[in-house]
């Protein structure tokens, strides 16, 4: 059985200035982005569901540590994104935020012309792609 290997740098992450509500990290809790958040029914469980479950959140939790060693992966690198309409941008990834929601980036080049720094909302990417 192999054992996990530890994350030696945690992801840089870019802190949003505090919501209308105080407590949040810039997003209204009743907002759009609270809709996307489903309410998980309970359900009675049956023999042999709970390690269907186990299962599963197992794959996620892998596949969700894969993502954020991407993510780590891309700090400093050259990424291309495709963006909605087809539109190719390039920019140096720098950080996301906590709900890997929004990517910061810098020198991002687009098609009208180079932007220092921006912040990318994760909702308009379609692809990205990066050199190792």
């Amino acid at each position: 059985m192999q054992t996990p290997q530890a994350i030696p740098v945690p992801v840089p992450v870019l802190r949003l200035p505090r919501g209308p509500d105080g407590f949040s990290r810039g997003f209204a809790p009743g907002g759009r982005r609270a809709l996307l958040r489903p309410e998980a029914p309970v359900a009675q469980k049956g023999p042999g569901q709970d390690s269907l479950e186990s299962q599963e959140q197992q794959a996620r939790a892998a596949l969700r540590e894969r993502y954020l060693r991407s993510l780590l992966a891309m700090v400093g690198h050259p990424v291309s994104f495709t963006l909605h309409e087809g539109v190719h941008v390039t920019a140096h990834f720098g950080a996301t935020d906590l709900d890997v929601a929004n990517f910061y980036v810098s020198q991002l080049q687009t098609p009208i012309g180079v932007q220092a720094e921006a912040l990318l909302r994760c909702s308009d990417i379609i692809s990205y792609t990066f050199k190792l």
